[in-house]
């Protein structure tokens, strides 16, 4: 599975950015999708995942009701649609691929800067 994220940026407070992670070479054991964040000086922590089939989403605390993670139909591409962004959210978001109980897969992951 090979994961390439892009839509990362720079933006103000309250503004929303959409974030996509391509997917190609999907292995059947791959199930789901999720994305993490990782702010400077600190460890990387789930953000959002789903589920290639079904409609099974989950959240963080810190982003349900201001992101919605969501895959397309050909279940190529995921995205992550983050609204109302705080300086909080400041972090590299990475894509992640589930497999056989794990998080096994990983892009290069995506800079966003939310300035106050």
């Amino acid at each position: 599975v090979q994961l390439q994220a892009s839509g990362g940026g720079l933006v103000q407070a309250g503004d929303s950015l959409r974030l996509s992670c391509v997917v190609s070479r999907r292995t059947g054991t791959n199930y789901g999708m999720g994305w993490f964040r990782q702010a400077p000086g600190k460890e990387r922590k789930f953000v959002a995942s789903i589920v290639w089939s079904g409609d099974s989403t989950y959240y963080a605390d810190s982003v349900k009701g201001r992101f919605t993670i969501s895959r397309d139909n050909a279940k190529t591409t995921i995205y992550l649609q983050m609204n109302s962004l705080n300086p909080e959210d400041t972090a590299v978001y990475y894509c992640a691929g589930r497999s056989l109980g794990r998080w096994a897969y990983w892009g290069q992951g995506t800079l966003v800067t939310v300035s106050s």
